[in-house]
C-alpha cells in the first residue's frame, strides 16, 4: 500500500485515469457504490465496472479523496495549473466521492460556459451522484442551474411555444422531463421523505413541462404506487397535493381566459380576432375537460383505502385533511380557491417555500386544530358555516360521509396511532365546518 507522497500521487493519478477509462468504455453507467474492501489485496485497480455498474473499492478513498480535494484547492488558488481534461476528470472523481463539494460544482460551471463541457454529461454525472448520495442538495442545485443553461440557450424550448416547433424540441423536452422525473423517483425510493428531490421534481414541473394539464395528469397517475408504497412519506403526498392544486388553479386561470376572449367576440364581432382567439379557446376548452371534482374524490377515495390497509400513519390523514379541504372550497366556489393555489407557483417553489405563503399559511392555520386560538376560531365560524349554510343541499353529504368515516374507524380500529390521528382529524373537521 502506497505510504509516501509520490506513491500516493501515482496511485490517485492511475485511480483517476481508471475512471476516465471506465466511462470511455461504458457510458451508460447508471449506479456507482463503494466496495468493502479494508486494504489492497491484489495488484489491480480498486476501480470495477461490471456491466453499468461502477464500484470503487474502499482502501483507496482515505487516499483518493484528499489529494484531488487539496488538488482542486490549490488550482483555486492559482498555485497549481490544470489543464482542462485534468479538470473535468478531478471533479469528477471528486464529485463520485463527495457530491456536496460546492468549488467542484462551481468549476464544472465554468468549463460549460466556456463551452469545454457538454452540460448533459453533468446531467448524468449528477445522477450517478445521487445513486450513492440521493438527498446531496448541492447535486439537486447544480442539475437545476445546467436545466437552465439549456434553456436559456433555447436549445430545450418551453412547451408553451410548442406551436411554432417541429416534432424533435417537443420530443426532446418530453423525453428530458421524464428523465428527470425518473431520477427524482429513483432518488426518493433511496431515501425517504427526500424534499430536495420532490422539490426539484415540482421545479421540472413548472420551468419545463409548464404545468401542463396533460403533464399533471400523468403525474397524478404515475405517482399514485409510489406513494401507495411509501405510506409515512410526507413529501410524496406534498406532491400530490401540489398537482391538484396546481389543476385546479389552471382550470380557473383558463376560465378566466375563456370568459375574457367571450367579452372580446362580443363586443368587437370581427372575424380576424375570432381567428386569433380560436387556438386560445381551443386550448381552454381542453383544460375544462378535466373533472376535478371526481379527481378529487378519487385522491379521497386513495385515502380511504390507505387509511383502511396501513393503519396509524399520520401522513395519510393529513393528505385527507387537504383534499377535503379542497373539496370543499371547489363546491362551494369560494373566493379563496385561487389564493390557497397561488402559493405553489411562487418564490422558489420548493417544498419547504411552499408552505410559507399567505394562503397556503391560511390553510395551514385552519388545518391545525391545536394551533387555532379562540379568536381565530370564531372567524372560521363566521366565514365558513355561512357559506356552508348557503350551499345546495347536496354539498352537505361530503361532510355527513367524512363523519361516518371518521366514527367507523373509531369503532373498529384498535390501532392506538389510528384512534388518535382519527380524533384529531374529526376534532378538526368539526373546527372546520363550524359545526
Amino acid at each position: 500500500m502506497a505510504e509516501s507522497p509520490e506513491e500516493v500521487a501515482v496511485l490517485v493519478q492511475r485511480v483517476v485515469k481508471d475512471i476516465h477509462n471506465a466511462f470511455q468504455r461504458n457510458p451508460h453507467i447508471d449506479e456507482i457504490g463503494l466496495i468493502p474492501c479494508p486494504e489492497a489485496r491484489y495488484n489491480r485497480s480498486p476501480i470495477v465496472l461490471v456491466e453499468n455498474k461502477l464500484g470503487v473499492e474502499s482502501w483507496c478513498v482515505k487516499f483518493l479523496l484528499p489529494y484531488v480535494h487539496n488538488k482542486l484547492l490549490l488550482y483555486r488558488q492559482r498555485k497549481q495549473w490544470l489543464n482542462k481534461d485534468e479538470l473535468i476528470d478531478i471533479t469528477c472523481t471528486l464529485l463520485l466521492l463527495n457530491p456536496d463539494f460546492t468549488t467542484a460544482w462551481n468549476v464544472r460551471k465554468e468549463l460549460i460556459l466556456s463551452g469545454t463541457l457538454n452540460p448533459l454529461k453533468d446531467l448524468h454525472l449528477g445522477k450517478l451522484a445521487l445513486t450513492k448520495f440521493p438527498k446531496s442538495p448541492e447535486t439537486w442545485i447544480h442539475r437545476r442551474w445546467v436545466l437552465q443553461q439549456l434553456i436559456q440557450e433555447n436549445s430545450l424550448p418551453s412547451l408553451a411555444s410548442k406551436g411554432n416547433l417541429g416534432a424533435a424540441p417537443v420530443e426532446r423536452i418530453h423525453r428530458l422531463v421524464q428523465e428527470e422525473m425518473n431520477v427524482c423517483s429513483e432518488a426518493a425510493g433511496r431515501y425517504p421523505s427526500n424534499y430536495n428531490a420532490w422539490s426539484h421534481r415540482i421545479w421540472v414541473l413548472q420551468h419545463l413541462a409548464k404545468l401542463t394539464v396533460k403533464v399533471l395528469l400523468d403525474e397524478l397517475s404515475s405517482t399514485k404506487y409510489w406513494v401507495s408504497m411509501h405510506v409515512s412519506d410526507h413529501s410524496g403526498f406534498h406532491y400530490r397535493q401540489f398537482l391538484l392544486n396546481s389543476l385546479i388553479r389552471r382550470t380557473v386561470t383558463d376560465n378566466n381566459i375563456l370568459v375574457q376572449n367571450q367579452m372580446v367576440n362580443e363586443q368587437n364581432p370581427s372575424l380576424q380576432k375570432r381567428e386569433e382567439s380560436a387556438g386560445t379557446e381551443a386550448a381552454c376548452a381542453e383544460e375544462q375537460s378535466v373533472d376535478l371534482p371526481c379527481r378529487l374524490d378519487e385522491e379521497m377515495e386513495l385515502c380511504t383505502e390507505l387509511i383502511d390497509n396501513y393503519p396509524g400513519h399520520e401522513t395519510l390523514w393529513c393528505h385527507r385533511r387537504c383534499v377535503f379541504y379542497l373539496q370543499q372550497h371547489l363546491s362551494n366556489k369560494l373566493p379563496l380557491l385561487s389564493a390557497v393555489v397561488s402559493s405553489v407557483d411562487s418564490g422558489d417553489e420548493t417544498l419547504n417555500n411552499s408552505h410559507h405563503g399567505p394562503a397556503t399559511s391560511h390553510m395551514a392555520q385552519a388545518m391545525d386544530v391545536d394551533g387555532l386560538n379562540e379568536s381565530s376560531s370564531k372567524q372560521g365560524y363566521t366565514q365558513e358555516t355561512k357559506r356552508l349554510k348557503r350551499a345546495p343541499v347536496q354539498d352537505s353529504l361530503g361532510p355527513e360521509m367524512e363523519y361516518r368515516f371518521v366514527d367507523k374507524v373509531l369503532s373498529t380500529c384498535r390501532d392506538v396511532d389510528q384512534v388518535r390521528f382519527a380524533t384529531a382529524y374529526r376534532k378538526w373537521l368539526v373546527t372546520f365546518l363550524g359545526q
